[in-house]
């Protein structure tokens, strides 16, 4: 076991390597152990930087929050290009992907973890489903706007059927990710009755 390599960006270094954890043995593999070894460093340099391990997790959902959140931004960008199908479509499948789909059972069952979420950002914390569940209802909300989505649509419960769904689909990491038009289809059924239909 390396005890003296030096990492010039030791923080990140150590979040790519849990990151790599996690996709590839789960949220229950994720010991401080685990991150060292992956990371090719001494067990202190992780508490050198971090007062615990849970201070490390929660540095570490906040730290992927933060790209959901720049995600979010860009697909706003599109909002009114394209048919809403497809641009919901490509939220889901942004949204869902391979890191915050792991870190959603992570967050689910540290009790911790989620207690320091909370007061990192009072309100929830960025509970990934939450955060993305907002994500889609802005989305939706802005091609309401625009006159895409039915001015009486109920953008919440549309939002919650889209990321429950989108959620179940992604779930089950052993098969990898769903077809997209498998995604496709779930969009377009939910949305069915409140998207303005245009020719193509």
């Amino acid at each position: 076991m390396p005890t003296g390599v030096h990492l010039r960006d030791a923080r990140q270094q150590l979040f790519d390597a849990a990151e790599r954890v996690l996709l590839r043995d789960g949220p229950h593999a994720l010991t401080s152990r685990a991150v060292t070894e992956e990371a090719c460093c001494a067990k202190g340099v992780l508490h050198r930087h971090f007062a615990d391990f849970d201070a490390f997790l929660t540095a570490l959902v906040l730290d992927r929050s933060a790209r959901l959140r720049a995600q979010a931004r860009e697909l706003r960008e599109a909002v009114g290009t394209g048919t809403v199908t497809d641009h919901l479509t490509e939220a889901l499948t942004t949204f869902f992907g391979p890191v915050p789909v792991a870190i959603i059972p992570l967050v689910t069952f540290r009790e911790e973890l989620r207690a320091r979420l909370r007061r990192a950002a009072p309100g929830g914390g960025p509970a990934i489903l939450a955060q993305i569940t907002e994500a889609v209802a802005a989305l939706l909300s802005e091609e309401r706007d625009l006159g895409r989505v039915a001015a009486d649509a109920d953008i919440d419960s549309l939002a919650l059927s889209l990321v429950g769904g989108g959620h179940l689909l992604f779930a089950d990491r052993d098969s990898g990710p769903p077809a997209r038009e498998a995604v496709r289809q779930l969009v377009a059924t939910v949305l069915a009755d409140v998207v303005r239909r245009r020719p193509d």
